[in-house]
């Protein structure tokens, strides 16, 4: 996958992190592997000794600069032809504003905690990415924008 230079914000030899490429929301960052493999344990030693740091860094930068509320770290990998890569998702209080406000995500209350007023990082995770990264509408933005992000 090509990555955008405008959307990269550090490179190593092994890992780019660079600001996800769909997302609306500020400070979503992906951290990926240059090499096609899509497995932690195919990756060679110097990508892994490199991988612990770039993490940490990552979320130290991430917290100071975003001071997010919340600051979800992840990798999925169930998309073919991707390399391994790690999702960096800063919830804000105003990210879960938004998803308190939206009745349709009320339907999840069925199938967690019944107390009224909490949520988990699955169903935040799962609005960030319908309405960051897929709505032609997303949530209005509290704060600095994408472009000032990066």
């Amino acid at each position: 996958m090509q990555i955008d230079p405008a959307f990269i914000l550090h490179e190593t030899e092994h890992w780019l992190l660079n600001h996800h490429l769909t997302s609306k929301l500020p400070g979503y960052l992906m951290l990926g592997a240059k090499t096609p493999i899509d497995s932690l344990a195919d990756m060679p030693d110097a990508a892994l000794a490199e991988l612990g740091g770039l993490l940490a860094k990552t979320q130290r930068v991430m917290e100071a600069q975003l001071q997010p509320k919340w600051l979800y770290i992840s990798r999925y990998g169930h998309m073919p032809g991707l390399p391994l890569h790690f999702h960096f998702i800063p919830v804000h209080d105003w990210v879960e504003q938004a998803f308190w406000r939206d009745e349709r995500y009320r339907l999840l209350q069925g199938f967690g905690s019944k107390e009224q007023g909490l949520t988990d990082g699955a169903e935040l995770t799962l609005f960030v990415w319908r309405e960051f990264g897929e709505s032609l509408t997303p949530p209005p933005v509290q704060g600095p924008t994408v472009e000032q992000v990066i």
